[in-house]
């Protein structure tokens, strides 16, 4: 599974896209203020970015059954 690099950038529109907010709203611009001040939602991003770089290098190499019973399992079929 093989996945494009993400930016804070991306994260922050993505968010404010599933909020329907305008990236240059004042609750983006908020969101965008406290994610570059919280320590924790730093620590959380840097959590996220260790997992998905794991995901990248890591190869199940599942059966298309086995892939098809995943995607059933985690409700993406």
């Amino acid at each position: 599974m093989k996945f494009e690099p993400v930016t804070c950038k991306d994260v922050i529109i993505h968010i404010c896209e599933n909020l329907n907010e305008d990236i240059d709203s004042d609750r983006c611009r908020a969101i965008k203020h406290h994610i570059e001040n919280c320590e924790k939602c730093r620590e959380y991003g840097y959590s996220i970015e260790c997992i998905i770089d794991w995901y990248r290098e890591y190869d199940p190499d599942f059966t298309d059954t086995q892939h098809d019973a995943l995607l059933k399992k985690l409700g993406l079929e």
